[in-house]
């Protein structure tokens, strides 16, 4: 009768282990879905700041050409105010993806790179003629286009800086 009772606590001791065990591992499991579900989640969002920075930079990039072209062609000024007017929505919406990129992303070479991009999009706005300064519409026309070549010079360079960092990890185990 012993070597029964033996045999049956055994049986029972050996019967909550698994069960303790078993429910670690599932406890392991669900803890690695949720963080990598997180992760996934983080690196959407920091997806979403950066495609929405480069294409505000972008839009304000085009408006900013456009309205120097008017300029430089001697557009009505309702044409001109039209595009000043749209200049400044776009560059307004070059705020938020900005800030969600500065929020979510720490890296010191995206940091940079976005703000390079930003800071010679909107020197594009010095290259704009006036009116009364720019008799030489050559040279005035010339340097746009370098402040226009130089910004999306620097688009390239944020978009493929961003590009790496945001490179999946591989996680492919021997």
């Amino acid at each position: 009768m012993l070597p029964t009772l033996i045999t049956a606590a055994l049986a029972i001791v050996a019967t909550l282990l698994g069960a303790i065990v078993s429910g670690r591992f599932q406890e392991r499991a669900a803890e690695r879905q949720v963080r990598a579900a997180h992760a996934e989640a983080i690196r959407r969002d920091r997806l979403e700041a950066v495609t929405a920075l480069a294409c505000a930079a972008s839009d304000h990039r085009t408006t900013m050409w456009r309205r120097g072209d008017a300029v430089l062609k001697q557009a009505g000024p309702e044409r001109i105010d039209a595009l000043r007017g749209e200049s400044h929505m776009t560059r307004s919406a070059v705020t938020r993806p900005l800030v969600a990129l500065r929020v979510l992303i720490e890296d010191p070479a995206v940091r940079a790179a976005a703000d390079r991009m930003v800071t010679l999009t909107y020197a594009i706005r010095q290259a704009i003629p006036t009116a009364t300064a720019d008799t030489n519409r050559e040279a005035a026309k010339q340097r746009l286009t370098e402040a226009r070549e130089a910004a999306k010079v620097a688009h390239d360079d944020f978009v493929n800086t961003a590009a790496r960092y945001l490179r999946p990890v591989s996680t492919v185990s021997a």
